[in-house]
């Protein structure tokens, strides 16, 4: 079996105490470890993957404590650099009353920005593996070309592509910068993952039938659509299949997306998935894939915070047991 390998952003998100507030008003939060590409790596470690992260944190109390939680977690943090030329990345998160949430992020820039190509190390990388990536850390910065090196040496091992653009149009003062960044690095991608209030954006396309069908562009072999406590769906070039989503008493969003996308990494791993046999994986498994995920992003809004309330193999298999009954 091989290793997620996710690269970007490992933060600290504080979670607001209150719910209901805008950020001016609440008064006192709690700490989380976050950043999505983390958050990815820590969900399918969580499952039972094995999965590392590839970033840069600061020496400071921030950065021990993102270690001590990924480790706690299972995710292998050999990869990480530390450095005193800048501090951690921090994220203030408010919180709707219905558990969707607004950001201010404290990066200018942040430790993981500072990750250089020649820092990759591409030595553990393997035809069994994935590679996974964002775009909050694709700002021109020695972490974008270091995003380049990893993706072009994973290519060269014959390992998959896995990009969620994951859009946070408040770290970019140009966002049509952002959105052709996002465009450039959609076709180096087997796989691309995209939530339904992104579509638009990222492809100038209002509808969502042809928005879908302008992504398959590149290496691009599938498209994971999804769309919130709707559920998701599954495109192929000449295919789609749809998995209605799970019903919880959702409390706070973050990470829901990134334990959906790391719930998907996590079963393709246990196919043994290479690039080739990406497409004939997904056409099989494509229910069992989806449910899975749905039921992982589902449950992690049933707690505040990502890492805190990514779910086990247990958890999700008893909630897809629910769900059917």
């Amino acid at each position: 079996m091989g290793t997620l390998f996710a690269i970007g952003e490992v933060l600290i998100d504080f979670i607001p105490l209150e719910k209901g507030m805008a950020l001016k008003d609440v008064k006192s939060f709690e700490r989380a470890a976050g950043g999505a590409p983390a958050n990815v790596a820590a969900a399918a470690a969580t499952l039972g993957a094995d999965a590392s992260v590839i970033t840069k944190l600061g020496n400071d109390p921030f950065g021990d404590f993102l270690i001590d939680q990924l480790l706690r977690v299972g995710v292998q943090t050999n990869l990480i650099k530390r450095t005193n030329e800048a501090n951690t990345g921090l994220a203030f998160v408010s919180l709707q009353a219905n558990g969707e949430r607004n950001f201010s992020f404290y990066r200018n820039p942040s430790a993981d920005l500072l990750l250089t190509e020649e820092e990759i190390d591409s030595n553990s990388f393997t035809s069994q593996d994935i590679l996974h990536f964002g775009s909050v850390d694709l700002i021109e910065s020695p972490m974008k070309h270091a995003h380049l090196r990893a993706i072009d040496e994973m290519k060269k091992k014959g390992g998959l592509i896995s990009f969620d653009p994951n859009v946070r149009l408040p770290l970019w003062h140009d966002y049509e910068e952002y959105r052709r960044t996002i465009q450039s690095f959609i076709p180096k991608s087997d796989l691309l993952k995209i939530s339904e209030d992104e579509l638009e954006f990222i492809t100038g396309i209002q509808d969502k039938k042809r928005a879908i069908s302008s992504l398959f562009i590149g290496d691009v072999q599938a498209i994971l659509y999804t769309k919130g406590k709707q559920g998701s769906e599954l495109f192929l070039k000449n295919r789609s299949f749809g998995s209605d989503g799970y019903q919880v008493d959702a409390q706070d969003t973050t990470g829901a997306g990134d334990a959906f996308m790391g719930a998907f990494l996590y079963q393709l791993l246990q196919y043994d998935v290479q690039k080739e046999k990406l497409h004939s994986i997904l056409l099989e498994h494509h229910e069992t894939l989806l449910q899975f995920a749905n039921a992982s992003g589902a449950l992690t809004t049933t707690q505040k915070g990502a890492f805190p309330a990514l779910p086990t193999l247990i958890d999700v298999r008893q909630c897809m047991r629910k769900g059917k009954e």
